[in-house]
Formats: structure tokens, sequence, C-alpha cells
């Protein structure tokens, strides 16, 4: 990365926001250097240790390493089996494409930082950017992390690790960084155009459990300032049964500016009348420039994703954490894809719909090639793919 201090350069930027800086979040879709993810280990959320999300985690990676760089978060103890895990992938991609086992050794870089679970999204850094001559600079911003709710409703009562992760990928990369804290804040809650609109859900940044003491009006100012952003979209909802209070990257992403998908149920599911209450603010809101939005309805999977109880062997809930039940319905949702530099990753959950997913986002990104990634395992975890990448900005 160019242009770049080690950590935070205090007496620069402390007390002072990215707006007040003229820096701006880019949309997710615009190029960007690489992608950070975790290595999933949390007995918790991820059955055997984690045993069957590594592989998917891995396939993941495999993609995204073959067009930008993937820092993986691992701890300390976990290096030699992550090594041992990369090394296997490298041997069959040598077997078949020596080209993308070579991208795929440049480009994955282990960085040797603790954490309490493998969500990227929500624990690392919100990333900032601004233009200069041929360059761009680029800082994070840190936001406090209470496991989605702390003692309202938080998932888990552990996350002083994951509270401390976006600073620390900041020191690692090399990154300044402003400092949001105390506001409470994770990435998937939020997403913007780059181009000033930031859209969220009230389900989420007015639940009791995030920033209680502050006003609608109030949150969504330090959206504003921290995120660069000159107008922010309240939905009311996200997904059904989503236990992160509902983000919007579950239910809503921007595909360009002025363009979103939408997630939608069909009718008598709970989902259908919460995403209708979304469409009727999308169809009413314009973005920061004025635009009216164009909306592709993107629907959920046919039948619902429930726990299953040859599921429920291998994990290990510690006291107080969100526990698993047969027959629990999961946030299952193809809105929560990623966007890499030349490929669009789509959750696939062995539904009819999944073919759906994929040929309404091959329309939508005709530069990128779509590629479906089995993601039950990643769901049984508490989330899915949008929810495990962050993405680090072009400097």
């Amino acid at each position: 990365m160019k242009n770049q201090k080690k950590g935070r350069a205090d007496l620069e930027i402390e007390n002072r926001t990215p707006a007040q800086d003229g820096f701006r979040m880019p949309g997710e879709f615009e190029a960007h250097e690489g992608t950070v993810m975790i290595w999933p280990v949390r007995p918790g959320s991820w059955p055997h240790h984690g045993a069957e999300a590594q592989k998917d985690f891995t396939e993941i990676i495999g993609y995204l390493a073959q067009d930008e760089k993937v820092w993986l978060l691992v701890n300390p103890e976990n290096i030699p089996s992550v090594e041992n895990a990369i090394k296997e992938k490298t041997d069959l991609l040598e077997k078949s494409r020596p080209d993308a086992a070579t991208k795929f050794t440049n480009h994955v870089r282990l960085l040797p930082i603790r954490t309490d679970d493998a969500w990227a999204r929500d624990i690392g850094p919100s990333c900032v950017v601004r233009e200069q001559s041929n360059s761009k600079i680029v800082r994070g911003v840190n936001w406090r992390f209470n496991a989605w709710g702390g003692e309202v409703d938080g998932l888990y009562q552990d996350f002083h690790e994951d509270d401390q992760a976006a600073k620390r990928i900041c020191d690692a990369l090399k990154l300044d960084f402003y400092d949001a804290d105390p506001f409470v804040l994770e990435g998937g809650s939020i997403h913007v155009d780059g181009e000033g609109t930031c859209i969220t859900t009230e389900a989420c940044l007015l639940s009791k459990g995030r920033n209680p003491s502050m006003t609608k009006a109030q949150i969504e100012q330090k959206l504003k300032d921290y995120l660069g952003v000159s107008k922010v979209i309240w939905l009311p909802y996200g997904i059904y049964q989503d236990e992160t209070n509902e983000h919007v990257d579950n239910v809503c992403a921007f595909v360009k500016p002025g363009e979103v998908v939408l997630a939608w149920g069909k009718e008598g599911d709970p989902q259908y009348e919460m995403s209708k209450a979304d469409l009727r603010v999308l169809e009413r809101e314009t973005d920061a420039r004025g635009r009216h939005f164009k909306i592709t309805k993107l629907p959920v999977p046919s039948k619902s994703v429930c726990v299953r109880e040859e599921d429920l062997p291998g994990f290990s809930f510690a006291p107080g954490e969100d526990v698993r039940h047969a027959g629990e319905r999961l946030a299952a949702s193809y809105v929560n894809f990623y966007i890499g530099n030349r490929t669009v990753l789509v959750p696939a959950f062995g539904d009819p719909n999944d073919v759906v997913a994929v040929k309404t986002l091959a329309s939508l990104f005709p530069d990128r090639a779509i590629q479906a990634i089995p993601a039950r395992n990643i769901l049984l975890g508490g989330g899915n793919i949008h929810c495990i990448t962050q993405q680090i900005p072009l400097a």
C-alpha cells in the first residue's frame, strides 16, 4: 500500500472525522486492493471448531486470491494448521491450474491477530478514501463492537478481541484510522454507493443494544461524519429472524450508484411484508444525487433454511452465548453476496432459487464472473459470504 504510515497519526486526525478531512467510503463495486477474512474456529459458531466451514472459507479465499490480495487473520496457535490447509489447496490447484496456484500463494497473507470469531465485515475497519493526483489515501474507521447487542441481546459475552480487531488490522496494514469508539456499529449494518448515499435499517441501528442514548438524528449524523456521506436512507427491516437485529447487507445492497437489489419473500412468508415495507421506502426515496432507485427483487430461498438435528453435534456453547436449536430458521439471503474485483460470490443453499439468484446477478454484473458458493455451513455459523469478508480499498 502506498502513502501509508504505521498506526494512527494521533496529532493529525485525533478528534477529527473523515468528512472533515474530505474522505468517503467507496462502494463495494469499486476496485479494491484486497479482502480481509478470519479463520473460523469458535465452537459456539462452528461445529467441530469449524472443520467444515474452513473448507468453504478456503474455497472463497481461492476465488478471491486470483484477482486481489487476501489477508487472513489467524489466532497464533492455529497458524500451523492454517498453513497446512493453504498448502493443501495450493497443491490441488497446482495439479490443474498452476497459474491459479501461483496467484493463490502470492496473494494470501496470514496475519497473527487474535479474534473471538470470524465475522470480518462486522469487526474489521470500515475504510474511507480521499483521492489525490493519481492515487488515493486510505484510512480505516474503528467502531465499538459489542457482539450485536452487548448486555441487551448480544450473541456472546466475551468479545474483547473482536473489539480490538479493527485497530490491529489497521496497524498490520499500516493504515491510519479514525476512532469512532464508543459509537457501536458493525460493517454489515451499512451499505454505501460511494457517491454520498448510505442505506441502513431501523431494526438494527435503533436497537436498544447499540447506541440507546442517541436519537435517530444523532446516529444519522455520526454515519455522515464517519462515512463521508450526505444522505442516509432508513429501511425499516432486514431479513426475518436475522440475529444481527437485521443488518442491511442481508436485505438490500448497491449494485452501482442508483441501483440496488432487494431481498424478496413470497406472499404468506413473514419476509414478504418486511420486504414490501422496505420497497415502499426505496420507491419514494432518492439518493444523495437526486436519482430514483432502480430496484431489482432477489428472491429468498423458496424453502426456509433451518437448523437440522444432525447439525447440532459438534457445537460447544459458552455461558451466556446464543445457542442453536433444531428447526430454527436461519436468515438465508442471496443479497449477502460479495463483490470481488472480477467475481461476485453468491451464497447457494441447494434451493431452486439458487439458479434464479445467479442469473439475476449475472445480468447486473456483466463484467464479473458469478460464482455460486455452497453456504449452508457459513449460514449455520450465523452469517453468510458478505459477513466474512471486508474490503480494503485501492490506494
